[in-house]
């Protein structure tokens, strides 16, 4: 993918640095074919990065905002993949509207801490509807964890989070997995990822 946006593309720093490490993280969990939904895709770099390097799999991307739908669709045009779909309008909350109805395995990167509580909720909801036994949900992002010290960077992301909306800020890994864990799905690895985030993978029962 050329580091030079097109027109109407939006460009995440973030992205660049954690693309790689999340890839490494998620390809080899990935199945051999299918349908991958990734929810809340933002800018859409991760799909275009993820569909480029996963030519087996159909990469499906949504997102609920239309500045986002805008980025998606042109980073989309200017890679011209053929297994990156267009992406589709999608609300992580109202599960019961979701535009598709089935899913391989469903990607959700950097959006439950910076959502309301129902997002995750929808977002459990949904996923365990469309995989099937064995299906992959791959979470990453930073979490707060019993026993486990949280970087002080991570604490100032907190609360500048909930200084932005109440309703946002990071989760606790422990409420995430009970909270999944309740539509079928178990947390079966937790990966440890660069500045302090984590890549969670839950597998469907």
């Amino acid at each position: 993918m050329s580091d030079t946006p097109p027109s109407g593309a939006r460009v995440s720093p973030s992205t660049a640095r954690n693309r790689e490490p999340i890839l490494k993280a998620l390809a080899p969990r990935l199945p051999a074919r299918g349908l991958v939904l990734e929810i809340a895709a933002g800018a859409g770099e991760h799909a275009v990065h993820n569909a480029a390097a996963l030519p087996h799999l159909q990469w499906q991307p949504t997102d609920p905002d239309p500045e986002a739908l805008i980025s998606i669709a042109a980073w989309r045009d200017h890679a011209a993949l053929p297994n990156l779909l267009p992406p589709l309008r999608l609300d992580a909350s109202d599960p019961d509207s979701w535009p598709v109805g089935h899913a391989d395995a469903v990607v959700n990167i950097n959006m439950i801490h910076i959502s309301p509580w129902s997002a995750t909720q929808g977002l459990m909801t949904g996923a365990a509807r469309l995989l099937p036994s064995g299906g992959l949900l791959y979470l990453y992002g930073p979490y707060l964890e019993a026993d486990v010290e949280t970087a002080p960077s991570n604490l100032a992301f907190d609360q500048s989070l909930k200084d932005r909306n109440p309703a946002w800020g990071l989760r606790r890994l422990e409420d995430v997995a009970a909270l999944a864990y309740g539509y079928g799905l178990t947390l079966a690895e937790r990966i440890a990822m660069p500045a302090n985030n984590l890549s969670l993978v839950f597998r469907k029962r």
